[in-house]
């Protein structure tokens, strides 16, 4: 092939040319299917010489052993002097319709093996270079068109478009990007299967076709129909696979809210789990603080195993007539039993396994019952007491003399306290001191001190024991405290400030006698002895009520400076003279020689 150099004569425009639209024209003139403004003529500039790049060819053809193509509507112009060449092998295409010119001086070659296929209607015509065609009043003269070599590589080089042609605008549209392919490179259009099934991309949804995320990666793979030619899973076995999972689901689904909803109407409806019986042989310690609704002790037996729901326990405590009667306290109970039967026992009094401390109770009365309940040796609770008060939250007034005798006298708060086996002493000890605080908390006890011509709170509460050991009902209480107060005045000549009470020479020794001779009393100069000890004793002589408290702290204002138990035990009687008190005195001698 003869290859022409850059620079030898005019060289013809190129789509590939730098220059190449920067004509002034507006750029590119060649494309393909565009019609000519001349009336489909083509336009001739014969003063400008036709070159032809060297291994380009000549623009009308393709390369060595490639066919080259002419599609229908398409004009195939070779100007004057210009040889178009064929090489072996290569066939050349003409579709119907389709024009093609030759004009004067212009030969065309063929070489062996080469065919030229002309299809019907289709003209070859040659043309004078100096004819002048009628362009709709643009006369052209005899100017011919530089001819313009295509580059083999456009699919678009091989048509004519002469300049002014309307051309179609690919880039407002679509189909702008790409650009539309020529017939010769699209891909035939598969012929039609007679066993076409649908696919996942066909009317029949991927799920229930049984594809998955790799159907369709490979070559030709057209929704996975040509994967399954090659061993893959059939339609109708993925079908049946993603049914049965739709059933498991729906399935499960359905079960769960069969499940949720029976449960919900059991909590709303049903009635509440229970055991059935009076419960095993195992028995456990539930305590019951003061206070608790029904609602908290069934979740304190439902935590110790008693019973096996709450509900159930508020709905028997409801039900049985003395339900709210159960007490604060500890109870010995059987593990598993119905609510009911918890209900029962709780209210039988040899199931409450708890340390009940009455109002005027003293100290070494209480450490007793603690042993009992514990389970411990006789004594082992007041050694604790004696080694371990200070830990068990005393307040700062108390114990404030050398001559008490036990610091927590007067500190363990009449009630019922919870003393199953395994708890320590100082436990329990702890509750009740707790209990004493709060209780002597709800009163001004600093300011009732002052007020009564008393020296602390403590000596309040030493009060208030007196009152709650010699009184014999609530209705004296009052009395006996103004009997405290007016024996402890200065101006006192009737007993010169001696309280002379025998609860409190009782307490020293320990006893609780109604005959006390005089000798034995007036013989004792210990401090909790009033017949030898003007004023109050040290501390407490028992842990009062809280009706003797009060009384303590609000008495009477009627004179009263003498009492006597007339019958010995339960009736008092209050005289404001020496000479009542007198006939008190017989009152009483009288009833004992009776």
């Amino acid at each position: 092939m003869t290859e022409y150099g850059r620079g030898q004569g005019s060289e013809p425009w190129h789509p590939e040319d730098p220059l190449y639209g920067d004509d002034g024209w507006g750029g590119q003139q060649a494309h393909q299917g565009q019609q000519s403004p001349y009336d489909g003529q083509p336009q001739h500039h014969p003063e400008q010489p036709q070159q032809q790049y060297g291994d380009w060819g000549d623009g009308r053809q393709a390369a060595y052993g490639q066919e080259q193509h002419q599609y229908p509507g398409q004009a195939q112009h070779q100007y004057p002097g210009q040889e178009q060449h064929q090489y072996p092998g290569q066939a050349q295409h003409q579709y119907p319709g389709q024009e093609q010119h030759q004009y004067p001086g212009q030969g065309q070659h063929q070489y062996p093996g080469q065919g030229q296929h002309q299809y019907p209607g289709q003209g070859q015509q040659s043309y004078d270079p100096h004819q002048q065609y009628d362009t709709g009043g643009w006369a052209t003269g005899t100017h011919q068109q530089v001819p313009y070599t295509p580059d083999p590589a456009d699919p678009y080089a091989q048509q004519a478009a002469p300049y002014g042609a309307q051309q179609p605008d690919f880039y407002g549209t679509p189909d702008a990007y790409p650009p539309p392919e020529p017939p010769a490179r699209r891909r035939a259009e598969p012929e039609p299967r007679t066993d076409w099934d649908p696919g996942p991309d066909q009317g029949e949804h991927a799920f229930f076709a049984g594809g998955d995320d790799d159907d369709g990666d490979e070559p030709g793979d057209r929704g996975g129909r040509d994967r399954r030619g090659r061993g893959g899973k059939s339609k109708k076995s993925r079908s049946g696979c993603a049914c049965l999972v739709v059933v498991l689901v729906f399935g499960g689904g359905l079960a769960g809210v069969s499940y949720f909803g029976y449960q919900y109407y059991q909590d709303r409806f049903g009635a509440a789990p229970d055991y059935a019986g009076d419960g095993t042989d195992e028995q456990v310690t539930v305590e019951v603080p003061k206070g608790a609704s029904g609602a908290e002790i069934g979740r304190r037996l439902k935590e110790a195993g008693v019973i096996k729901s709450v509900d159930a326990f508020v709905a028997a405590q409801s039900q049985n007539p003395d339900g709210e009667s159960i007490q604060a306290g500890a109870y010995l109970l059987n593990k598993q039993m119905s609510a009911a039967s918890a209900v029962e026992m709780m209210l039988d009094p040899k199931s409450q396994n708890n340390v009940v401390v009455p109002p005027g109770q003293r100290n070494v009365w209480v450490y007793e019952r603690i042993d009992e309940k514990l389970g411990l040796e006789s004594g082992t609770t007041k050694d604790v007491a004696g080694k371990k008060y200070k830990s068990l939250g005393l307040p700062s007034w108390a114990n404030n003399n050398g001559d008490i005798k036990d610091p927590l006298e007067g500190f363990l708060y009449p009630g019922t306290y919870a003393a199953a086996k395994g708890m320590k002493p100082e436990a329990v000890l702890k509750e009740m001191v707790t209990r004493a605080n709060e209780q002597y908390g709800q009163y001004e006890l600093d300011a009732k001190a002052k007020a009564l011509d008393l020296e602390n709170p403590l000596q309040v509460i030493t009060v208030a024991s007196l009152v709650q050991a010699e009184g014999k009902t609530t209705d004296d209480f009052r009395k006996m405290a103004e009997v405290v107060y007016n024996r402890l005045e200065s101006t006192n000549t009737e007993t010169n400030q001696l309280l002379q009470f025998d609860s409190t020479f009782n307490y020293l020794k320990g006893q609780s006698k109604i005959d006390i001779s005089e000798s034995e009393i007036n013989s004792n100069p210990d401090p909790y002895n009033t017949y030898t000890n003007k004023g109050l004793p040290p501390g407490p002589i028992g842990n009062p009520g809280d009706e003797a408290l009060k009384a303590a702290l609000n008495p009477t204002d009627d004179g009263w400076m003498y009492f006597v138990a007339t019958d010995g035990m339960n009736k008092t009687e209050f005289a404001k003279t020496i000479e009542e008190h007198q006939r008190l005195v017989d009152k009483f001698n009288a009833s004992r020689n009776d």
